[in-house]
């Protein structure tokens, strides 16, 4: 028997019926041979987190843009964030943790520049529209590689629905769904007061007096109640108090950080620079790298310049549109 076959064995003896065994798979579109010492879920999450993409996150807007401080929150650490709440999740209800960690990993892989800001922008622009979650599911199917990271069904179908209306087929995708709310309500909090845009005494106390007074507190607090309401259920769910004061600390956090009057003169630039770079590519397709031309060919221009746009981190992007748009001074010999 090898190392995986074990694991496998113990899946199945130790995990939840409502969790998906490694072994239960349905599969990938192009099959592979298994691997000796890793599950099928175990090796999505390798492929994952050794992307390009991936590693792009760390230049990636999380709320803040382009943060200067080095504690504040990029799309990378609000990635292990979601991954640490879904593994708790998960380890807790005895669902696959595997699984759970790679749907994680990857559900922010398609994120725009400038966060949400870049993707209103590019939604705006595109004739389809554009939604993160789609371009997640892009980058892991088609733009990472030669052919895509050809990742099982599980982990694809937790990726596309990990936000949107469309629910996500296992327990795990709903771990990874729950945890991405409960981090980044709790972590935007954090960094907003950091940055002087919220004081702790601003935060609505009756809400505080539910979830929790500290970081920490509110976390755990979102975990444990989903995990006593959610034991032995086809669903995870929270209970009426915890998910009414979650979903109105939420809506503050809309009203008085993403939303708010000190974000508009930033999002107005980032704004100026994705449209600026999405009108010159469409009009110039061959200056984008070569990988983004074949896309023309095949998928469109306006889906390349989509893709193209959609895979830089802000610095790039930034850098980008200087080097095309900003006059550089003659040198004087």
């Amino acid at each position: 028997m090898t190392i995986r076959e074990e694991l496998e064995a113990r899946e199945r003896e130790y995990l939840s019926p409502h969790a998906v065994c490694s072994a239960d798979s349905k599969g990938r579109v192009r099959p592979m041979a298994p691997c000796p010492l890793r599950t099928e879920f175990q090796r999505d999450r390798d492929r994952i987190l050794h992307c390009k993409s991936f590693r792009r996150l760390k230049f990636k807007t999380q709320v803040f843009i382009a943060p200067e401080g080095d504690h504040f929150r990029t799309r990378l650490t609000h990635t292990l964030e979601v991954s640490q709440v879904a593994r708790t999740l998960a380890r807790a209800l005895k669902l696959n943790e595997d699984l759970t960690e790679a749907i994680a990993l990857g559900h922010d892989l398609g994120h725009t520049p400038f966060g949400h800001s870049g993707e209103r922008s590019l939604n705006r622009l595109t004739s389809g529209g554009f939604r993160h979650n789609e371009q997640s599911l892009r980058v892991v199917e088609v733009l990472e590689g030669s052919e895509g990271l050809n990742l099982t069904w599980e982990v694809r179908d937790g990726i596309l629905k990990h936000s949107g209306k469309l629910k996500p087929e296992t327990l795990e995708g709903e771990c990874v769904a729950r945890a991405d709310r409960i981090a980044y309500i709790n972590h935007d909090i954090d960094d907003a007061i950091r940055a002087g845009v919220l004081r702790e005494f601003e935060i609505p106390q009756d809400l505080l007096r539910v979830l929790g007074e500290t970081h920490g507190q509110r976390i755990d607090t979102m975990i444990t109640d989903i995990v006593r309401e959610s034991a032995g259920q086809e669903h995870l769910r929270m209970s009426a108090p915890i998910q009414h004061a979650s979903d109105e600390l939420r809506s503050f956090l809309f009203d008085h950080v993403y939303l708010d009057e000190w974000r508009q003169a930033e999002e107005e630039k980032c704004d100026h620079v994705i449209v600026a770079l999405f009108e010159y590519f469409m009009e110039h397709p061959g200056k984008m790298p070569l990988e983004y031309v074949q896309i023309s060919y095949r998928d469109g221009t306006e889906r390349a310049v989509t893709d193209f746009l959609a895979c830089m981190s802000d610095r790039y992007a930034i850098r980008t549109y200087q080097n095309l748009f900003i006059p550089v001074s003659f040198p004087v010999i």
